[in-house]
């Protein structure tokens, strides 16, 4: 029976993770694909700890069905000195003329040390990863100019990895979608299944839509009450998720013979259409608060001579992951 705890981890999954570290080696950048609409939930703690400093491009696919503002918001914070953000959508493929170059700009020493040594040609290997039904296989296939990955809207599809040619010199390689074993907060797992990252077959549908609905009076009320019509004169601020849930049936005839709502059609039509952006644009993941940074006499304060030498590292004369790299 579908439960209202939500966690997703087969055993396919483990599997993967073992993949990942294990290909590492063989690419030269991650290519992470987060869904726009949950693009914290989206991400995956633990590929960051397993890719460790390998550079990395992340894609806010599906941009098209999220808050064009918190888009850019996003974007900035994830752009740093080891990473580049790029809004795209993968059916579509708007967006996607800028992956070819950033890739090449992010590995622009390595790119230069094939053509010092004749080999302008050589293809660059990137892993593409990401959590279930996130548009990985839908990218590797617009990418390829040919369908060359399996994709549906649905997740847990793809379950082995899968190397993949480009006619822009860069080869893919696709990886199964791949979560983490225990969400550390619900609203990560709530903000994936509204999403579709987790199969719906084992979710509690009536109990996910409630969550959605609390989620959306807050976040996009607006928004909410002009899809389904309501009004002042309805009351629905003062009502119970419940009571909305059943004013919303209502209004969209979803009733069951003696006129009562049939509250699984219209929770599944609230998934459904929160999911093709019917009811808006919307990005659910707020953005993460900032750090507080330290007090300013101790971000200004000098280190002594002992420190200094104690904190500073050792420098060597070869870099140990571009070796590993260009033996594969």
């Amino acid at each position: 029976m579908p439960s209202e705890h939500i966690q997703w981890f087969p055993g396919h999954m483990a599997k993967t993770r073992r993949l990942i570290t294990e290909n590492l080696k063989n690419v030269h950048i991650i290519i992470e694909v987060l869904d726009a609409r949950v693009p914290v939930s989206s991400r995956n703690p633990e590929l960051r700890k397993m890719t460790g400093d390998k550079p990395t491009i992340l894609l806010l696919n599906k941009a098209a069905l999220a808050d064009p503002k918190k888009n850019k918001e996003f974007v900035k914070l994830y752009t740093d000195s080891h990473t580049v953000c790029i809004l795209c959508d993968c059916v579509t493929g708007e967006g996607l003329n800028k992956l070819p170059e950033a890739i090449r700009t992010v590995l622009k020493d390595r790119v230069e040390r094939y053509e010092e040594k004749g080999q302008a040609g050589r293809h660059l290997r990137a892993m593409v990863v990401g959590v279930p039904n996130v548009g990985k296989s839908t990218l590797i296939n617009r990418m390829s100019g040919g369908i060359k990955a399996k994709a549906e809207n649905r997740p847990g599809v793809t379950r082995n990895k899968q190397w993949v040619t480009t006619k822009i010199g860069i080869d893919l390689l696709d990886m199964p979608g791949v979560l983490w074993p225990k969400f550390e907060d619900q609203i990560i797992g709530e903000n994936l299944a509204f999403t579709g990252a987790i199969r719906d077959d084992i979710l509690d549908i009536e109990h996910l839509a409630l969550k959605l609905v609390t989620r959306l009076r807050d976040l996009y009320p607006g928004e909410l009450a002009a899809r389904y019509k309501l009004t002042d004169a309805d009351g629905w601020k003062d009502m119970t998720d419940v009571q909305l849930i059943n004013l919303i049936g209502k209004k969209r005839g979803c009733l069951i013979p003696g006129g009562i709502v049939d509250t699984e059609r219209v929770s599944n039509l609230l998934i459904d259409e929160f999911r093709a952006a019917k009811i808006g644009k919307m990005t659910i993941d707020k953005l993460p608060a900032p750090k507080k940074s330290a007090p300013q006499a101790e971000r200004t304060a000098e280190p002594t001579p002992e420190q200094a030498e104690a904190e500073s590292p050792e420098v060597t004369s070869e870099d140990p992951t571009i070796l590993a790299e260009e033996e594969a």
